[in-house]
């Protein structure tokens, strides 16, 4: 959870209260600034949990592009001595480790617009 999370709840719990002030003493003004802040503060909290979902995306990309980098390096060490037959065999696993990259990353980027629907439908 990161700042604009907390901010977001905080003004969101701001916001009930002074609705529910606002109601309870027959203010109208006072009902809708706390119906504003409500919704600024759901867009925050929103805002926030993106924030940290691109963080974690971030760090998962960096983190699968040191391992292939590393098992590129390492493939291509015991390549060394039989260059014309492990050309193509390294070729198919940095691909392959490529489009397993993209696949993974696709996944959590559609996981996190599901996410986000969801919540916008709960609003």
């Amino acid at each position: 959870m990161n700042f604009d999370e907390i901010k977001g709840k905080a003004q969101n719990a701001f916001g009930k209260a002074e609705e529910a002030v606002g109601e309870a003493i027959g203010s109208r003004n006072l009902s809708n600034a706390g119906a504003e802040d409500r919704l600024k503060g759901a867009a925050t909290e929103t805002w926030g949990n993106a924030k940290d979902a691109v963080g974690k995306a971030h760090d998962s990309a960096t983190e699968s592009s040191r391992d292939a980098h590393a098992d590129a390096a390492y493939q291509a060490g015991r390549a060394d001595g039989h260059i014309e037959s492990g050309n193509a065999s390294l070729r198919d696993r940095i691909v392959s480790g490529a489009e397993h990259f993209k696949d993974n990353m696709n996944e959590k980027i559609d996981h996190f617009k599901a996410e986000q629907d969801a919540k916008r439908d709960r609003f």
